[in-house]
């Protein structure tokens, strides 16, 4: 190969690597929220709301925050191989789904956890008629005005600041001419509050202990199935959060005890069904309590 075309091949890869590579906004909302219907505890919560050129992300930020403490877990099983329940040492999210909006059409997709082998996601038309007032107020460093909307069954009143060019929000909110600094429901069963914000260099979809999962045969690429379909696999899945590998869990393999521990193949998977079913259990209070108008369409 001459000089002539292995710089021409390398400006190629180059630009493909810069292409292949974003940049994000992070954005931090601290949602309070009231986990129980019939209860006034309220838990908090740190979300985040990551913006980039083609696409926002939404997500609790329990799992991302840990990244480092699990890669360096990790690692150090990996140079030792002694398994370590690492699950014990680790913060369970409060929430396990992911919103993505696609720009510049709003195109909303919503994930969750309802397979232990594949991620699930469905498409979802939301729109949202904002009334916009007057009334205008200073929200932490930002200048802020205000706007009401109803959805999901609540009425919501939100803050949102022109300071800030990007016409979204957390969760599914978006179409103010600015960024929503602050959003909650007339009841407050859930409020929502930016607390901060930095620059994301090289920004990756997935968390660290996501790709992890991969390497442990779950396929993290979302796969696009009906709300029907998302909701009724939600259901089985939260009766029998490991039926998928009822199969395999063969008397043998469930009495194999975990490298360099003395703890079983099912003892730890009694342990993980626990956790899973505890997190689902832990809240009743959803932040839709109706379908939205395009789903009772259907």
């Amino acid at each position: 190969m001459n000089i002539k075309k292995l710089i021409s091949l390398s400006f190629i890869l180059f630009v493909g690597l810069l292409s292949a590579q974003e940049n994000a906004n992070r954005f931090f909302y601290e949602l309070s929220f009231k986990p129980k219907k019939d209860s006034a505890k309220i838990d908090k919560v740190m979300t985040i709301l990551d913006i980039t050129s083609t696409k926002s992300q939404y997500e609790d930020f329990t799992g991302p925050a840990q990244d480092s403490i699990l890669k360096v877990k990790v690692e150090g099983m990996q140079k030792s191989g002694i398994f370590e329940d690492i699950s014990k040492s680790m913060k369970m999210p409060k929430f396990s789904y992911k919103i993505q909006k696609a720009y510049p059409d709003m195109k909303i997709t919503v994930s969750d956890m309802i397979s232990n082998r594949n991620a699930f996601g469905y498409e979802e038309p939301v729109k949202f008629d904002w009334k916009i007032s007057n009334d205008k107020q200073m929200i932490g460093k930002y200048n802020t005005q205000k706007a009401t909307t109803e959805f999901g069954g609540r009425k919501w009143t939100a803050w949102f600041s022109t300071d800030l060019p990007f016409q979204d929000g957390p969760y599914k909110f978006y179409g103010l001419p600015g960024l929503i600094v602050k959003i909650e429901d007339d009841a407050k069963n859930y409020s929502w509050e930016l607390k901060g914000n930095k620059q994301i260099k090289d920004w990756k979809e997935l968390s660290y202990g996501e790709e992890m999962r991969r390497t442990m045969g779950y396929n993290p690429k979302v796969t696009i199935i009906s709300k029907d379909k998302f909701d009724a696999t939600a259901k089985v899945f939260r009766q029998d959060p490991f039926g998928e590998f009822r199969q395999y869990m063969t008397p043998e393999a469930m009495k194999m005890t975990m490298p360099g521990t003395q703890m079983t193949m099912g003892e730890f998977i009694k342990n993980q069904e626990k956790l899973i079913k505890d997190f689902l259990a832990a809240n009743d209070n959803p932040i839709e309590i109706t379908e939205t108008a395009a789903e009772k369409k259907k």
